[in-house]
């Protein structure tokens, strides 16, 4: 058993904890990380929130970290201590039949598990006080040590380093994949990207690689624009600064609309000005923002008669265990950008301050 510092969420809606947490060894098929880095994501703060169906208490958070090995399981074939990994929230089992589909990459061998907060086995690696502290997302990357299954581990480049590639692990393979991968962005096009936080910018980098000639990034918050800009989008423009509803707005720009769109806050009204800021007969609209429990997206069907496609994508369409070595690769090789999405580096123990930083947009 490891003692370490982690930072606990004992309740929803209550800053997270730095305590001192027991992190037992890894089971058959488990492995045991050192994390290195991680980074926060909304996805962490709406479970903190308690806003999430699925948020359990007490949890360790966190899901886009990076480290290296620190002891495998019996029957771990594919990572050995001491190799530099990534882990993943949605794993690649390689045995089920999403696994075996290449139109997806959600992956369901450890689904129902990793929802209710617990390894393959039923159990907790972690405890506090006495008191069994729960999984997230199958990761935990807000502890300094952490376990997860065979599966949920990508083994990617020793040199990389783990400051910054750790954002792999969610964000901007999510945006880029979402570009890439999900809409299939073509060159030329026109794309419209709602929400210029991480994952926006990624999707603007995406829309840049794929060749799209116009990039129209979209918030209400205009000191991201530049930021934006530096991404690629090509003009950005608030919502606030038009009484016409911002599709209204874009179809006018566009000469009937966009080619594609994403949506990147979770923001339901938001999903419905994408898809309807899409050009008739051909746009596509990708939902990459995930709304809060129980809402409903709505549009007149007539936007789909004629011709408008409505996707949803989770990680980008990636298939993790496959793909993000080869993402880090692509990083390593200033394919495409990871250092720039940076903004803050704080220690362990300032954690609740990275999440100020987030919530106010900095």
């Amino acid at each position: 058993v490891i003692k370490c510092k982690a930072a606990v969420a004992w309740e929803a809606g209550k800053p997270l904890s730095i305590e001192e947490v027991e992190v037992a060894p890894p089971k058959a098929h488990e492995v045991r990380i050192k994390i290195v880095a991680t980074a926060v994501c909304h996805t962490d703060a709406y479970t903190l929130s308690g806003a999430d169906p699925e948020g359990c208490f007490p949890v360790i958070l966190g899901h886009e970290g990076a480290g290296i090995v620190e002891s495998v399981g019996e029957g771990v074939t594919k990572v050995k201590k001491g190799d530099t990994v990534i882990p993943l929230y949605i794993p690649q089992c390689g045995e089920c039949k999403f696994c075996k589909n290449p139109k997806t990459n959600l992956c369901q061998k450890i689904r129902i598990t990793q929802g209710k907060g617990v390894m393959p086995d039923g159990t907790s690696r972690f405890t506090c006080k006495g008191k069994q502290i729960l999984h997230f997302m199958g990761t935990s990357t807000f502890s300094e040590y952490t376990v997860v299954a065979d599966i949920s581990v990508a083994k990617i480049d020793a040199a990389a380093p783990l400051d910054k590639v750790c954002l792999l692990g969610c964000g901007i393979s999510t945006g880029y994949g979402a570009a890439v991968n999900t809409a299939k962005v073509e060159p030329g096009s026109t794309c419209a990207v709602f929400g210029l936080g991480g994952v926006g910018l990624a999707v603007i980098m995406g829309c840049k690689i794929a060749g799209a000639s116009r990039i129209i990034g979209i918030d209400i918050n205009k000191d991201k624009y530049a930021k934006a800009k530096q991404f690629g989008a090509t003009e950005c423009i608030s919502p606030q600064d038009s009484k016409k509803p911002i599709q209204e707005v874009l179809v006018e720009m566009t000469d009937g609309g966009v080619d594609y769109s994403f949506e990147c806050i979770g923001n339901v009204g938001v999903m419905r000005a994408a898809l309807e800021a899409c050009h008739k007969g051909w746009g596509l609209s990708v939902i990459v923002g995930v709304a809060a429990a129980g809402q409903e997206i709505s549009t007149r069907p007539f936007q789909l008669v004629t011709g408008r496609t409505w996707k949803g994508t989770a990680f980008g369409g990636w298939k993790s265990v496959d793909n993000v070595p080869k993402l880090v690769t692509e990083y390593m090789s200033k394919k495409i950008k990871v250092d720039e999405f940076v903004t803050h580096m704080l220690p362990f123990d300032k954690i609740n301050e990275a999440f100020e930083l987030m919530h106010s947009g900095k």
